[in-house]
């Protein structure tokens, strides 16, 4: 990625393809100010044309039945989704033109117990091994990981009535692996890289009470993240979707 030119990435969970919502979808964007915007549950490709639109987003993908998505400003080079075995969404890789980086999308599978935690983690390795091969420059992985980084809180009292008897049937906690794996692959969470003590609750917007979005860059490019937030508006932020989305700003 060209150091010279700031980049602002956003990592979106639209919820349920977003239909119905693309005005305040639209409204988060462009107070966001982001070049390019990785969407997750983004099913429906007429939602993310919609928004790109409305937002000035000139590239954008989506296909039926993938939740991973984007909408750049930045002219792209190529983009394409990867399914390997066992991951239950498909990774999307998005190669911007002239040198400008490669972002990988993700949402891993959801539930929170021991058993859907060792299934992200499965998905984790298929996805880094994939990125082994194929990318060594500056990259960005990011999206909704659908875990908990390790020594983060867990605040069971706030998640349903469901949720809370899943933690309680795997051991009254939840696992870290999936992150766990992350750092031990050699990359840095932006978020602590900038905010060791704070806890970047993302979900759900009624009620902020875990983080679930995330972005990672290699360790050796740490110092290229220049800016890190929750995007919490503007007032459409807890309208558009149950996940507020991740704002960060590379260098």
């Amino acid at each position: 990625m060209r150091a010279a030119v700031p980049l602002r990435v956003l990592s979106y969970n639209i919820k349920y393809g977003g239909t119905g919502r693309e005005a305040a979808l639209a409204a988060v964007v462009r107070a966001a100010d982001a070049d390019v915007v990785m969407l997750q549950e983004a099913t429906d490709p007429a939602v993310v044309r919609a928004v790109a639109e409305r937002t000035g987003h000139d590239a954008w993908g989506a296909r039926v039945g993938h939740s991973t998505g984007f909408l750049s400003r930045v002219p792209v080079e190529r983009h394409a989704w990867h399914h390997p075995p066992g991951s239950r969404h498909a990774f999307l890789e998005l190669v911007l033109a002239d040198g400008a980086g490669t972002l990988f999308g993700l949402h891993l599978a959801a539930w929170f117990s021991r058993w859907s935690e060792r299934r992200r983690a499965r998905e984790i390795a298929a996805l880094l091994a994939g990125v082994r091969a194929e990318e060594q420059g500056f990259h960005v992985i990011a999206g909704d990981f659908n875990a908990l980084a390790p020594g983060e809180r867990l605040e069971v009292r706030r998640f349903p009535a469901w949720i809370r008897a899943m933690i309680w049937l795997s051991g009254r906690d939840i696992a870290r692996d999936t992150i766990q794996s992350m750092l031990d692959g050699g990359y840095v969470d932006a978020w602590r890289r900038l905010h060791a003590a704070e806890p970047g609750y993302s979900f759900p917007t009624w009620d902020p009470h875990v983080r679930l979005d995330y972005l990672f860059v290699p360790a050796r490019f740490a110092e290229r993240i220049g800016r890190c937030e929750v995007f919490t508006s503007p007032g459409e932020a807890k309208q558009a979707s149950d996940h507020f989305p991740l704002l960060v700003e590379l260098l």
